[in-house]
């Protein structure tokens, strides 16, 4: 086991800290909220941040002070890859996304996307809306002039033809390439929307010609909401290379993504990438890092987009991945067991609330 694998959840034990009611930390006396609660960690003076940024930062101050005892030592290379289904690219099993990026600076941002580079990721995930584009730019900071060893993601939430491909000349303009590996129709959540992007002039038009084009290598679609509507989305089509959905140990208790769609997907020979494994960090109070990466990995998918926001996590995560073992059904099992209480509209706000009438508003990409 790496010197800093889970280190977040054993400093946080350490420090006498539990889920429910906190306690200090390098001096710094810290109150975690209960589940549901917004907000995040609340820190000296009532500053709040939320439990993976928190442990992102003990991370890399641990990163540093094992990197110069010599126990650190990630290193390019050997992090485990899967072919990527019918697309046959070999893609690492974990990818550095941007969506978390708003949660950086702008050079912060640009110095993770390269270290994940250096430690050997090479599949790194965006869309069009993550921080208003800013997340695009840094990737188009950083990644031109590895284009050929690196494969880039984006999406559109548009649903017409027009719309969308507006967004991707503006996504390739902001990331300095003229095409992304791959481009995906992004969070769909409701059972109109499949219709908009399959109706006349819908989405699913600008895609294929994107494709054809030379624009994108393939095509895809995303979506948290609802698996019923992942599933309506996959009647429609039949010529997706890839699928994106959340995919971790509380999902199978409610609206779930890894009964209703996975099975599905895999038979059809998707590149398959979960999301969401850590439930946004809320699974972190039952949970180590180290087991929700590990579950999510543990099923039948190819590549897991990970939000990393300091150096220490991105360290941390290709760590865990380069030491990586499927988990028996039985340890599977016990993992859904442990997190099954937390399971719910209130763990996953992402999912639809079945307990009322949502009046969220419509997903932007943001």
């Amino acid at each position: 086991m790496g010197p800093l694998a889970g280190i977040g959840s054993r400093l946080l034990e350490a420090a006498g800290v539990n889920s429910r009611s906190g306690g200090p930390v390098f001096g710094v006396w810290l109150r975690l909220p209960p589940i549901g609660t917004p907000g995040g960690i609340i820190g000296a003076g009532g500053h709040r941040m939320n439990r993976r940024s928190f442990l992102g930062g003990t991370l890399a101050g641990a990163s540093a002070i094992a990197s110069a005892s010599g126990a650190g030592g990630a290193s390019r290379g050997d992090i485990p890859t899967r072919t990527f289904g019918k697309t046959g690219e070999s893609l690492t099993v974990i990818g550095q996304a941007g969506g978390r990026f708003p949660l950086c600076t702008f050079e912060e941002a640009k110095a993770i996307t390269l270290r994940a580079y250096d430690l050997g990721v090479n599949y790194f995930d965006n869309a069009h809306g993550y921080w208003n584009g800013r997340s695009e730019e840094v990737f188009g900071e950083v990644l031109p002039q590895f284009r050929k060893d690196v494969f880039i993601t984006t999406k559109s939430v548009k649903r017409s033809r027009e719309d969308a491909e507006a967004e991707l000349h503006l996504s390739l303009k902001r990331m300095k390439t003229d095409y992304v590996d791959l481009w995906q129709i992004h969070a769909v959540g409701e059972m109109d929307e499949v219709d908009r992007i399959f109706g006349p002039g819908g989405a699913i038009e600008a895609f294929e010609a994107a494709k054809k084009a030379g624009k994108c290598r393939f095509i895809g679609f995303t979506g948290h909401r609802d698996p019923h509507v992942h599933a309506a989305m996959l009647d429609r089509y039949d010529d997706y290379d890839t699928i994106l959905m959340p995919l971790h140990a509380a999902d199978p208790s409610y609206l779930s993504f890894e009964t209703i769609v996975l099975p599905e997907a895999q038979k059809r020979g998707l590149g398959i990438q979960g999301m969401k494994s850590l439930a946004n960090a809320k699974l972190l109070q039952s949970l180590s890092v180290r087991e929700c990466i590990q579950y999510t990995l543990s099923l039948p998918i190819h590549c897991l987009a990970l939000g990393c926001t300091t150096l220490g996590q991105i360290e941390d995560d290709v760590r865990i991945a380069k030491e990586f073992g499927r988990l028996p059904a039985s340890e599977m099992s016990a993992l859904r067991d442990k997190v099954k209480r937390l399971a719910g509209a209130h763990l996953e706000d992402w999912k639809r609330d079945l307990t009322e009438a949502s009046n969220r508003p419509e997903y932007t990409g943001a």
